[in-house]
């Protein structure tokens, strides 16, 4: 069956927007796109077409979310106005100790019902549990799911890499060709140099990719560089011995010989120019998480230097922990009115590069730009329709400006993956939304009644 997606405007991302476009689809695969009518004479044959009319709307590749931290999403708005390490801290107590595996499960498919009705069609996802990996798998999403590890005392290493394969294994059978596994040493403040060796030989040996926390904040540049902070009062309070190697971040890992597996680094908020290099010449990626960044005031990330020396740099949201909300058109925007003001360049990501850092640069981040990315024959169908009729987008001089400075998620009405309707504009059809809403605002009732912040 060869389904005909129509709308006012078609955004290909690779080629100039399209007027009255039609993109069609067969077998998950993208087999034409232009304008409606062109499309319709040259599909004459196919005979009567499968139509889905979107009327006064953009059409677009799907959202890529290149960070993400999908069994966090019932802690929203439960963690306000903490220090970083107060945060972490309370975070992993109230994961730990206050959530079952079936309450991590919930608050995984609620965050991929968000995703999903804000068109994010592939996340990029960091987890402890597993959850996020079944909830992209149940909800029909695209994804990696980047199994954390930890372990700051190198006399634990071979411990942690054990319960990191075990957890892998238990989760190999179920990849699908959307969803796959992935490997994350959690960061270096929380990792040994000797389980970073490990897991990047484990990663290496099994192909998986490889994400890490990264240069993110102050403190964690003052534990490498001095040896001071909390994150290093934290390792001396529990008798973990640390030297600091006195250099940045990215120039630890790649002291390590860590950067050869070219990892996705995330936040990378206090690259320097001489970190921009190293990540040039290993081909690192970097996740962009401005709102999450800017909420614990951690700054920056240098991404406009990254960008123009040919660093692969995505979109990422961060968990709704600490963003709060899900949803790429609102953290693309910010990433470029944040670019503009700091730099003084109110030319900066003009509207067409900021969709496509949405789309085909997060797919390139994560080395999927041959699958997806862009509205092209041959790619696979990751769409994503917006409406434009709305009060806050009207009048449409041009699409791609009323889409990346005006619309939300909020705007969107079709998301589909791999030619798979997810939402149809009216509810996620891949999840049972309304029993799911329920247990979760049991579990908020739960937290919230959980003293020590």
């Amino acid at each position: 069956m060869t389904v005909l997606y129509t709308a006012q405007w078609v955004l290909p991302v690779a080629t100039p927007p399209v007027q009255d476009g039609a993109v069609a689809v067969a077998d998950g695969r993208i087999v034409a796109v232009g304008p409606e009518a062109e499309v319709r004479a040259r599909l004459a044959r196919l005979g009567t077409l499968e139509t889905v009319a979107l009327g006064r709307a953009a059409l677009c590749p799907g959202f890529v979310n290149v960070h993400s931290h999908l069994e966090l999403t019932a802690l929203r708005g439960r963690l306000e106005d903490l220090s970083f390490f107060d945060w972490i801290r309370t975070l992993t107590r109230l994961r730990g100790e206050q959530m079952a595996v079936a309450d991590l499960e919930v608050s995984a498919q609620w965050g991929v019902v968000e995703a999903a009705r804000a068109g994010i069609t592939t996340l990029a996802d960091t987890e402890t549990s597993g959850a996020g990996f079944r909830a992209l798998c149940q909800g029909g999403l695209r994804g990696i799911a980047y199994q954390e590890v930890f372990g700051p005392d190198p006399m634990q290493a071979k411990k942690s890499l054990t319960g990191l394969k075990r957890r892998l294994e238990a989760l190999r059978p179920a990849e699908t060709n959307l969803v796959r596994l992935g490997i994350s040493p959690h960061a270096v403040y929380s990792v040994s140099s000797l389980l970073f060796r490990l897991v990047i030989e484990y990663a290496e040996r099994q192909a998986l990719p490889v994400a890490i926390h990264c240069a993110e904040s102050q403190a964690e540049d003052d534990f490498l560089r001095s040896g001071q902070g909390p994150f290093a009062q934290f390792l001396r309070e529990r008798g973990i011995a640390w030297t600091p190697p006195r250099v940045s971040t990215i120039r630890y890992l790649s002291d390590l010989n860590v950067l050869r597996v070219k990892p996705l680094l995330i936040h990378a908020v206090r690259a320097t120019e001489e970190d921009i290099g190293l990540l040039t010449f290993h081909g690192a990626s970097v996740a962009h998480c401005p709102k999450s960044n800017a909420k614990f005031g951690h700054g920056i990330a240098p991404v406009s230097r990254m960008r123009q020396r040919g660093v692969r740099v995505g979109l990422g949201t961060d968990s709704v922990a600490s963003n709060n909300v899900c949803d790429l058109l609102d953290e693309g925007r910010f990433a470029q009115l944040l670019s503009r003001a700091t730099q003084g360049d109110g030319q900066l990501l003009p509207a067409a590069a900021l969709l496509q850092w949405m789309t085909l640069d997060g797919a390139c981040a994560l080395g999927l730009d041959d699958r997806i990315g862009t509205l092209e024959v041959g790619k696979e169908a990751d769409l994503v329709g917006i409406s434009l009729a709305s009060p806050h987008l009207e009048p449409v001089y041009d699409p791609v400006a009323a889409l990346v400075t005006a619309a939300t998620g909020r705007d969107v009405v079709l998301t589909v993956v791999r030619g798979r309707v997810i939402y149809d504009g009216q509810r996620v059809l891949t999840l049972d939304e309304e029993p799911l809403r329920e247990r979760l605002r049991e579990l908020a009732r739960r937290l919230g009644t959980v003293h020590g912040t």
